[in-house]
């Protein structure tokens, strides 16, 4: 079964506090979750394997080690999830970026898949699916299905805020995929808004309404 990983370290608590508040202006909103996401990737890459090698100093050969074992790859859910790409990718640089595009059908108001573009060697990286808000866990679950209808075996989600009722949703449908998050929230309002949340995440990143 999927494990759920909440971050509690205090830059990361700290930074999402202002996130959440509501008089937190577009520049600033995006600084903060652009540091919260390099925050996180620290975390969640906390027990990436490593290999030994050895590398030559001004003085003289030292025993080091290099991250080894799968490439890294990023799939942000469009558009919010691209909120968090920089800040990640300043951490690691080298990894590969994917997109997933989804919309919501007006009819059966589940997610529908418009866009996918993946790096060509899906099978050898581990992925990191990435939204700022899980609620309903419908376009997480939409998002995973398109990797692995794809060929990706290794997957991880990677959001700032959830909903229990996400999470659940999350972990029935992809009970092999580990969930990383800054808060779980209390609940979903009736429209589907994580309560307290912070509001919607794409207009407060795109400065739209």
């Amino acid at each position: 079964m999927s494990k759920v990983y909440v971050f509690d370290h205090p830059l990361i608590q700290h930074k999402l506090t202002y996130i959440r508040d509501k008089s937190t202006g577009t520049k600033e909103f995006r600084e903060l979750v652009d540091e919260v996401a390099a925050l996180m990737a620290f975390e969640i890459t906390r027990d990436l394997p490593l290999r030994d090698v050895t590398v030559e100093t001004p003085v003289g050969p030292a025993p080091s080690k290099k991250i080894a074992g799968k490439k890294l790859g990023l799939v942000p859910i469009l558009r919010a999830g691209l909120g968090m790409v920089d800040g990640i990718l300043k951490l690691i640089p080298a990894a590969k970026v994917g997109h997933v595009g989804l919309y919501r059908d007006p009819e059966t108001l589940k997610p529908v898949e418009y866009y996918v573009k993946l790096p060509n060697d899906v099978h050898e990286r581990e992925f990191i699916v990435i939204d700022p808000m899980l609620a309903t866990g419908g376009s997480a679950v939409e998002a995973i299905n398109s990797l692995k209808n794809r060929g990706a075996v290794n997957i991880k989600l990677m959001c700032l805020i959830a909903a229990p009722e996400g999470v659940d949703v999350v972990k029935e449908a992809h009970p092999d995929v580990d969930i990383y998050l800054a808060a779980m929230d209390e609940k979903l309002n009736e429209k589907g808004y994580i309560v307290p949340g912070l509001g919607d995440a794409g207009d407060r990143l795109f400065g739209t309404k």
